[in-house]
């Protein structure tokens, strides 16, 4: 887990520098070109996994056929993608009146193959929890397409400079995949172990696209109904709100998988480990989302400069999604590595299809703000269903889960409102308002820990890094005292 936050926390800081730089160099319309494509491209990367790769990394002792078998798969999967996306490229750009759109999408199309040369490498070092290699390979990479893209950007190649950065991201680490590990496909494709991972994986894979193609349905949207320079401020929002609500619950997550499969047959082992992660999670998530929401203008001006302000609205109503956006992946991981992936798509296909009344239905009648307000809605239904099926695969009680997190929730919902108070009191300039506000939110969400010391306060103190180091150099003294030589 500390090697995957090492990851994490450096994209996060390498992805600021980025945005505050390539927000000054780029125009909305140039980020707007690009997320009116990511519909396309997630869905195309999803028909290239069919939830083969988790279906890997569940199975307990995969062969070489299976990883032979899927990385076939994969490889002809991106040829058949890139085909349709090429073809479809021209009615793309006229379903949004961009021209420009038919080259860009041909051309960042090529992801997709790269894509598929390493599913396979990548997953194995996940299941062998090699998070070390994985968070290396992840910082280095950031850092060269940041200088690359920067300097694209600044010889003003505009939205060209958005889809090297997407290229760069994913050929560096697939070349170190290929010649790090050594595992490579054998020409063989065998029916028998397609079917046999189809059959968690199918599931897997319909789950991923239904979810997908929800997740990025309102920027098809919103695309289509306004300018690209409003997506552009849309995508600029979602994006820094994803970054926040996510870059936790990614890092423990993605640790957490392979452990849940491991364990699959203890549902009492699940029970602890999904009570702390939500906890643990919340605990850091929750106060982090209600300072973002607070301090917003500050921020975006600081980072993005005055030319994103029309961002600051949509990223304030999205905070409030990220409350319960954060915690919807710990609990559905666990009805995934439990084998129960039929279940888990039935569910996710009726949560989308609500969401997408909700999102539609807000556009309708109220616009933007509907539209976001429908996301609110969604993302807070499809967390109560989560939670739902846990309570009945696991046995960790819906009811039980918003007890333990009542504590963590009562406590950034008050400091938020004595934060807010104490600006609005003051009436100072932006930039102070700003600190006022993080420093009131600080001291009384960290005051209340230290005094009553709630339990997701010592769940998330037990994963600190020097805690680790601390009981590894105890170990160390104590196999030393044992054994001498």
């Amino acid at each position: 887990m500390v090697w995957t936050a090492l990851q994490k926390y450096s994209k996060m800081v390498i992805q600021f520098i980025s945005g505050i730089i390539l927000a000054r160099l780029l125009t909305p319309f140039d980020y707007g070109c690009i997320g009116m494509l990511s519909i396309f491209m997630v869905l195309a990367e999803t028909f290239i996994d069919a939830g083969f790769g988790s279906a890997l990394i569940q199975k307990k002792k995969p062969t070489q056929e299976d990883y032979s078998t899927v990385f076939w798969w994969n490889l002809g999967m991106a040829f058949v993608m890139y085909a349709v996306l090429f073809f479809s490229a021209p009615a793309i750009s006229r379903f949004y009146k961009i021209p420009l759109l038919c080259d860009v999408l041909r051309v960042e199309g090529l992801v997709l193959f790269i894509y598929s040369l390493n599913i396979i490498q990548r997953n194995q070092l996940k299941k062998k929890l090699n998070f070390k290699l994985l968070s290396i390979i992840s910082i280095t990479t950031s850092i060269i397409a940041l200088g690359i893209t920067i300097f694209m950007a600044y010889k003003g190649l505009g939205v060209w400079a958005l889809v090297a950065q997407n290229l760069i991201v994913a050929a560096i680490p697939s070349l170190v995949f290929w010649f790090y590990v050594k595992w490579r496909p054998k020409l063989v494709f065998s029916w028998q172990s397609l079917k046999e991972l189809f059959s968690f994986g199918f599931y897997m894979f319909l789950t991923h696209l239904v979810n997908r193609f929800g997740q990025q349905f309102q920027g098809l949207l919103i695309g289509k109904v306004y300018n690209p320079s409003t997506m552009g401020y849309y995508s600029k929002a979602q994006g820094l709100e994803k970054l926040a609500s996510t870059s936790i619950s990614q890092v423990m997550t993605q640790v957490t998988y392979p452990l849940y499969a491991e364990v699959q047959d203890d549902k009492e082992k699940m029970q602890n480990m999904v009570k702390r992660l939500t906890m643990t999670l919340s605990y850091i998530t929750f106060p982090l989302m209600f300072i973002l929401l607070l301090c917003a203008k500050p921020i975006f001006v600081l980072l993005y400069s005055d030319r994103w302000l029309q961002s600051i609205p949509y990223f304030q109503v999205l905070c409030i999604a990220g409350l319960a956006y954060c915690l919807q992946s710990v609990n559905l991981q666990t009805i995934s590595a439990i084998g129960k992936s039929k279940t888990m798509f039935l569910w996710t296909l009726f949560k989308r299809i609500i969401g997408i009344g909700m999102v539609v239905g807000g556009l309708a009648f109220w616009g933007m703000k509907g539209l976001l307000v429908g996301m609110v809605l969604n993302t807070w239904f499809s967390y109560f269903v989560n939670i739902s099926l846990v309570s009945k695969h696991i046995g960790y009680k819906w009811w039980r889960q918003l007890l333990d997190l009542m504590p963590v929730t009562v406590a950034s919902v008050v400091a938020a409102i004595i934060s807010f108070g104490v600006g609005y009191l003051l009436k100072l300039n932006m930039y102070p308002d700003g600190i006022v506000k993080f420093l009131v939110y600080a001291a009384i969400y960290l005051g209340w820990s230290f005094i009553f010391k709630p339990e997701a306060y010592t769940y998330f103190v037990s994963i600190l890094p020097f805690k680790f180091l601390k009981k590894r150099k105890s170990k160390s003294v104590n196999n030393n005292s044992i054994n001498p030589n």
